[in-house]
């Protein structure tokens, strides 16, 4: 996982195709990056619901971003990420199928909370956000997931390959360019941040469940976790 400030980030590792990812998460590769989430980062409890820290802080907010809409009542799953975290890319496809299989019926927030030991992951988010203005945050946010490899752990800023993809992606280049410079943009990341800290976020990918932080161990232990918050709507 990626972790909070001042702590060391494990050093890039070659990842497998998607599918591969996905087979991997589906036989207890899930499990190991769980794992690595739990002994890096400060965590309450063992592998189920823990309470949220004490925080005068909405988990999701007006202007927060939702990958589906299950509407009022539904049950809601928040994910803090970083969008150069390893750990958040192989969970991606698993956040993703979760969508389809329980569309309809579970609402997904995803909030941003890049960290410096990440060189382009505020860069990233920066960029997805940009693009939210012209309706294209999954698009974005997919596409930024399925190219880490490509982009990811270099000092360099990778700004510019971001706008290549906005323009792959058919955005209005001149509006993302003045997204992409207007303070606002980056102040919008911030919020989320913020948020996350006060939270109790020290790591990504944190996940939340109708305001409790869950620490899912495999990906049928998320899809029991989502199952119980169904039942307590019913």
């Amino acid at each position: 996982m990626s972790t909070a400030p001042g702590r060391v980030t494990p050093p890039r590792r070659r990842r497998p195709s998607r599918l591969s990812r996905v087979l991997t998460l589906a036989a207890g590769g899930f499990l190991a990056v769980v794992a690595a989430l739990v002994v890096l980062t400060v965590v309450s409890g063992g592998g189920g619901r823990t309470p949220t820290a004490q925080a005068d802080v909405p988990l999701v907010r007006q202007d927060s971003h939702y990958l589906s809409d299950a509407g009022p009542g539904a049950p809601v799953l928040v994910e803090f990420l970083d969008l150069e975290c390893e750990a958040c890319a192989e969970v991606y496809p698993t956040v993703e199928e979760l969508r389809a299989e329980y569309e309809g019926r579970l609402s997904v927030v995803a909030r941003y909370f890049p960290l410096p030991g990440h060189p382009n992951s505020e860069t990233a988010a920066v960029a997805v956000e940009a693009a939210a203005g012209q309706d294209a945050f999954e698009v974005m946010y997919q596409r930024l997931y399925e190219t880490q490899e490509d982009w990811s752990h270099q000092e360099a800023s990778q700004a510019e390959v971001f706008r290549g993809y906005a323009a792959d992606l058919g955005l209005d280049l001149a509006a993302y360019d003045a997204a992409v410079a207007d303070p606002a943009t980056l102040q919008r990341v911030g919020q989320d941040l913020t948020d996350g800290q006060a939270l109790g976020v020290q790591g990504t990918p944190t996940f939340f469940l109708d305001g409790q932080r869950i620490e899912p161990s495999s990906p049928d232990h998320f899809r029991e976790l989502v199952d119980q918050a169904l039942a307590a709507t019913d």
